[in-house]
């Protein structure tokens, strides 16, 4: 809900950085690698309760997120392959860090965190799809352009999700309560996504068919 304000705005700090990438001659996916490797630190931290470093590795993370792709637009080299790569470990570091507050404290995080890795199978899921549709019926991406792929829009979207992981860092005895209410917010967002996916894609199907 909140990208299309968000993604914008983050462009001109990232550009420093991103001058400071392209003289070092560092490749965007190595960006994204780094970045990953650097999310999933977050995972053994939070298992143990520093959560003030899992808070740090999840920043350098999404810092590393948006690095990426303003790398490789700079260098005139964005490409299929480098988005299919950032939004495949983007899911994968998302659900890492929800497992590692199970880990902190199973008996009190567990059926929270089960709960929301099930709504993010909803979000991710709904997602994908309909990026795959997208890209074959060559639907235009309206406020996302910089994107690899169709980006539908939810109630929980990027945005939303790093500022989950942050509150869960900040109040890490609020995980149960927070990581339900987030779970109820994806759920929404995977029916609102389904529902608008399977009209828009059954307008363009009724389009294209020839009359009778």
């Amino acid at each position: 809900m909140l990208d299309r304000w968000t993604m914008p705005k983050t462009q001109g700090p990232l550009k420093p950085l991103v001058t400071l990438l392209q003289r070092a001659q560092v490749r965007p996916d190595h960006v994204t690698l780094a970045g990953f490797a650097i999310g999933m630190l977050a995972l053994p931290l939070l298992a143990i309760q520093a959560y003030g470093w899992a808070l740090l590795a999840i920043v350098l993370n999404r810092v590393a997120d948006g690095l990426d792709g303003a790398l490789a637009r700079r260098l005139d080299i964005a490409s299929d392959a480098g988005g299919f790569l950032d939004i495949g470990l983007d899911f994968v570091f998302y659900a890492s860090v929800v497992l590692g507050f199970a880990l902190a404290d199973s008996e009190q995080n567990a059926l929270p965190a089960a709960l929301l890795l099930f709504a993010f199978i909803g979000t991710g899921t709904s997602f994908l799809a309909f990026a795959i549709m997208a890209a074959r019926h060559d639907l235009e991406r309206p406020r996302f352009q910089r994107k690899a792929f169709y980006y539908l829009h939810g109630l929980t979207e990027g945005t939303e999700t790093v500022l989950a992981l942050i509150a869960f860092c900040l109040w890490p005895g609020h995980f149960p309560t927070l990581a339900v209410v987030f779970a109820g917010a994806c759920l929404l967002t995977t029916a609102t996504r389904l529902w608008g996916g399977y009209h828009t894609l059954k307008a363009i199907s009724s389009q294209s068919s020839p009359n009778p």
